[in-house]
């Protein structure tokens, strides 16, 4: 079921989105939501928080050199193992932008990352992804993006197709910037400091439990839809943003070497005949706070 509200969500939102113009450097997120099980009447209090830096160096006037880096912690409680887990995921990120040609332009990152509760860690923490994204530029207003992400997963391994835009209106008050079907941004200002939007935020990914000599492994499988409220301070270069939304996450515990194989998106390309040994999460309200250390560029 939340395969199908994936597929249908990117689908619909990849239709109606994307100006950019600034780099977020640093973006530190918190979120909080209680979600319940389709099951029965259990429900856990669902802790994320988010870290994410990046550090832009020009090497000549074409390259860029991408590092920076991603924390995420997950806390919450499942039905097979320890009460409540932690799920963290550190990732390096290292790449290049380059210009190709007039309007054209490459992303190319190596993704490696560590994904565990960080309990006794091991090779099975370690999984390695990368992207590749081109872009082109059509006007100072608006652009399209496409490429893919792939990634090793302790499922197998993911590949995501990608498509993006970026747009701005003439008065510059209303701006899209999203990549499908990783992230989405659409917001409208109402006055130089306020503004209205918003925001979309997916991800596939796994887990390994270690903790007490765990051989399971968690694939999280997650849409999270806000709208929010933002305030821009020192000239928009410090943005604070409210948000309340829908989380449909799911975390799926199933035990080791208990694998796909290839999937694309949600859909596993051999099918999925794994043993799951947890019950569905079902969807809940959540509320969130971001806080946005920006550039213009």
């Amino acid at each position: 079921m939340k395969s199908l509200i994936l597929f249908f969500a990117i689908s619909f939102v990849s239709y109606t989105v994307s100006a950019q113009d600034y780099l977020d450097l640093l973006k530190l997120s918190h979120s909080r939501a209680t979600l319940g099980n389709i099951d029965n009447d259990n429900e856990t209090e669902v802790g994320n928080t988010l870290l994410e830096a990046n550090f832009p160096v020009p090497i000549t006037s074409k390259a860029v050199l991408i590092a920076g880096f991603t924390y995420e912690n997950t806390r919450l409680g499942l039905d097979h193992g320890p009460s409540r887990t932690n799920l963290i995921m550190t990732r390096l990120n290292a790449g290049v932008k380059y210009s190709h040609k007039k309007n054209w332009t490459g992303t190319y990152v190596l993704l490696p990352k560590i994904a565990s509760d960080f309990d006794d860690l091991g090779s099975d923490d370690f999984q390695m992804g990368g992207l590749a994204l081109l872009e082109k530029k059509y006007t100072s207003r608006y652009g399209l993006k496409f490429g893919g992400y792939a990634s090793s997963e302790l499922f197998g391994t993911t590949i995501t197709p990608l498509v993006g835009l970026w747009y701005k209106s003439k008065n510059r008050k209303f701006y899209v910037n999203a990549v499908f079907p990783i992230r989405a941004d659409a917001n409208y200002s109402l006055t130089d400091n306020l503004s209205l939007g918003a925001n979309l935020l997916t991800s596939i990914k796994s887990y390994n439990l270690s903790e007490v000599d765990s051989a399971f492994y968690v694939q999280e499988e997650s849409i999270r839809f806000s709208l929010f409220a933002a305030y821009g301070f020192m000239d928009d270069t410090l943005i604070v943003r409210g948000r309340v939304g829908l989380d449909t996450t799911d975390y799926g515990t199933y035990a080791q070497g208990d694998k796909v194989g290839a999937q694309i998106l949600t859909f596993q390309v051999s099918g999925d005949d794994r043993t799951r040994l947890n019950s569905e999460f079902d969807s809940a309200p959540f509320v969130g706070v971001d806080l946005i250390f920006r550039t213009g560029i």
